[in-house]
């Protein structure tokens, strides 16, 4: 099969790679290992979309990134799939519903002209050159010619298959994953934030009892938007050698959060009265993996790129959440620019340093590990998706991919 662009993995970054680049009339494949497009935004029922906006200041919403990001969060809210952005301190963030975003997606991969998605794959072997791509759906092979690569599979797959370089933090400073489950049944008419901090001191105070295990501490609620259902967010510790890229530690993260996720379900029915007749409504199709391996680029964002807000002369996205680190499951540290300024990402930070057809996007693209805690969100993957899935149509199509021409054709593809 001959193509001209293969994007790794669906998510955030892959779905608006592939998009973007069909729209730039790339013959273009996106390969997903789940049923579902969307990645951490509907396998993960990660609900809220981080990096949308401008770091909030006096006036309203403004967009980090217009394009795709924006095009699909406007679809969005449209059709009752988002509400209106939410103020959180210094950010805004949308929250919306996994399902409606799983079905957004749908339309706009079926709407993209020269895309084809094949669901339920996965990519097992990659010459080194990236000539010739293997496949596999329920043990049957296919081999993939491609003209260029984008690696948004989060985890830096493709590239390692290729023997691409990249490097990975030590288990000890890793983003820790998240176990997100849904609580339906919930008198939740009257919540505010007090409410939520309130449920929070219950769980530390029956922590601290012995009531439930250490692994709850962290737990966050929040109200989904339709009624009587929340969102419950773990933040797990994983093994203490943990390797978000080996197996048994993906098994036990997921037998993790299911076990901690239903001793939470059955202290909040007994103890807390607007819970007394909840029911777990959804469990995640995955645990939400915050970071793995990074791809090294042609450059490497830097923590004090985000720190001052760098710009970049080839910068083709904004990093504007800050940088939210989460390694250990007591909650999150936050780093904002110094200047309150943000920075930009270069397109060097989105190539691969030793392969000229091999792309990233997301949150495996070239950078520090403090840095990777800001880029890592899914409005910013959507920026960085796009933005790579244009510069592989270019690469593709034997024309140069820099940055004026990624910017150039973003513009010339961009929906209103």
């Amino acid at each position: 099969m001959e193509i001209d662009v293969l994007i790794a993995g669906g998510g955030s970054a892959g779905l608006a790679a592939a998009v973007s680049a069909a729209r730039c009339g790339a013959r273009t494949l996106l390969v997903e290992r789940h049923g579902v497009l969307g990645g951490m935004g509907t396998a993960a029922l990660v609900h809220s979309f981080c990096g949308l906006y401008e770091l909030a200041g006096e006036g309203g919403p403004q967009w980090a990134n217009p394009g795709f990001a924006s095009e699909l969060a406007t679809r969005l809210i449209a059709r009752g799939g988002a509400v209106a952005p939410v103020r959180m301190g210094q950010v805004l963030v949308l929250p919306h519903q996994p399902a409606a975003f799983a079905r957004l997606a749908d339309e706009m991969v079926a709407a993209a002209e020269n895309l084809e998605v094949l669901l339920h794959t996965e990519i097992i072997a990659a010459r080194e050159d990236l000539g010739e791509v293997e496949v596999l759906t329920r043990g049957i092979r296919r081999r993939v010619a491609p003209r260029a690569v984008v690696d948004a599979s989060g985890d830096g797959a493709i590239a390692a298959l290729a023997g691409a370089a990249f490097e990975q933090a030590p288990p000890d400073q890793l983003q820790r994953p998240a176990f997100i489950f849904g609580l339906h049944g919930v008198r939740t008419a009257d919540w505010d934030d007090d409410d939520r901090l309130k449920i929070a001191s219950r769980i530390a105070r029956a922590v601290a009892g012995g009531f439930l295990p250490a692994g709850a501490l962290g737990a966050a609620v929040r109200v989904s938007g339709r009624g009587g259902e929340v969102y419950v967010t773990i933040d797990l510790a994983g093994p203490p050698d943990y390797d978000p890229t080996r197996a048994a530690d993906l098994t036990a993260l997921e037998v993790e959060g299911r076990a901690l996720a239903w001793r939470l379900a059955e202290f909040f029915r007994a103890t807390i009265t607007d819970f007394s007749g909840s029911v777990i409504s959804a469990f995640p199709a995955q645990a939400g993996v915050r970071e793995s391996r990074r791809v090294l680029g042609r450059y490497r964002l830097e923590t004090v790129d985000l720190e001052d807000g760098a710009q970049f002369s080839d910068a083709v996205a904004r990093a504007t959440w800050p940088m939210e680190l989460r390694e250990s499951n007591r909650g999150p540290r936050l780093r904002f620019p110094t200047e309150g300024r943000a920075a930009d990402i270069p397109l060097r930070s989105l190539r691969a340093r030793d392969h000229d057809s091999l792309f990233v996007a997301g949150r495996c693209l070239s950078c520090s590990h403090e840095a990777q805690a800001s880029v890592r969100v899914m409005g910013t993957c959507l920026a960085t998706g796009e933005a790579a899935g244009i510069a592989a149509a270019l690469q593709a199509a034997g024309r140069p991919a820099g940055a004026v021409n990624v910017r150039s054709e973003r513009e010339r593809i961009r929906k209103p």
